[in-house]
Parts: C-alpha cells; structure tokens; sequence
C-alpha cells in the first residue's frame, strides 16, 4: 500500500465517522425532547416521584404492579415511550436483568404516545415478571429510568424475578389493570 492509498483511507474512514457521529447525535436528541416544538420540556428523573401504586399477585408465579412517575415540578412536562428498568441488590448494585416492551400479564400496552404531566399530576407504567424460582435473580430494588433519561431512581422491589426478565408498558395517563 502506498502512503498515498494509506492518506486517503484514513481519509474516508475519517469523515464516514464524522457522518456516523452527527446522525447518532441527531438521533439522540431526538429522543432527549419528545415535544421540542412546543418548548415543553421532557420529565427528567429529578422531576419525577416515582413508586409502585399498586402491587399484583396472580397465578402461574406471576406478579407485576402499576408503577406511578408523578410530577413534582412547579411545570408541565413531558413523556413518551417506555421506561427502563433493571434490578439492584440490597447495595443497590445492577443484577443482569433485560426488560421486554409492549403488554404484560395485566394490562395492555397503550403504545408510544406523548403525554404531558400538570404539576401534581402521574403517568402509570405497567410491569410484571414471573418468580417461580427459574434462575431467578433477588431484586431489593427495582431501577427505573423514565423515558428520554440517563438516570434512574430505585424503587423498593424486594422480589425473585426470573431471568432477570421484566415487561412494561409504555407510560400513559392511566394504564387499566385488565380483570
């Protein structure tokens, strides 16, 4: 290879990394203001309360609970999509753990929709897992990360949650609890 041929490889391979990074940095800010064009500004973590306010039981080893993201902010704010979520220990180190989208063993996935929270008011979130013992993992805390955020808050879990799988639902004013 000449030093010409090695110049303009370096070259190529310089400005397709400049392009990979302004299309993932765009793609990232898309995702960070899911209402930029009204100036509302998204619901970071330190915006939110967030808890279960309910817990589910059922059969076949299942059990799940509506999780509530309540604004505590003097403004509006904004969500859309799912949370994410990821099981800690007693020290509140991450476990192995992977969440699936969509519906789960109590309620319907209402799908990605944009939704503004007043002062005061909450979005659910509906998540369940199974714990009949199947490799499971002891989550003390269940970490949530709200849509659009880099950061979590720990919720209290104290569960066995097998594989480490968890489903949610995407966040809406209210997500029914099916039966």
């Amino acid at each position: 290879m000449t030093r010409l041929t090695a110049t303009r490889l370096v070259s190529v391979a310089a400005a397709a990394g400049i392009a990979l990074a302004a299309a993932s940095g765009t793609a990232g800010a898309a995702q960070d203001g899911p209402d930029t064009a009204s100036g509302t500004p998204t619901c970071g973590t330190s915006d939110l309360r967030i808890s279960f306010a309910e817990r589910l039981g059922g059969g076949m080893n299942h059990a799940g609970g509506t999780l509530e993201l309540k604004n505590t902010t003097q403004r509006t704010c904004a969500l859309r999509g799912y949370p994410g979520l990821g099981l800690a220990d007693s020290q509140r180190k991450a476990l192995p753990s992977h969440t699936v989208w969509g519906s789960t063993w109590y309620a319907d996935d209402p799908g990605n929709k944009l939704i503004y929270l007043k002062p005061g008011e909450a979005a659910q979130a509906n998540v369940a897992w199974t714990h009949s013992g199947t490799a499971a993992r002891k989550g003390t805390y269940l970490l949530v990360t709200p849509p659009a955020a880099r950061t979590h808050q720990a919720v209290p879990l104290d569960d066995l949650v097998d594989n480490g799988e968890l489903h949610v639902t995407a966040v809406a004013h209210k997500v029914p609890v099916r039966g």
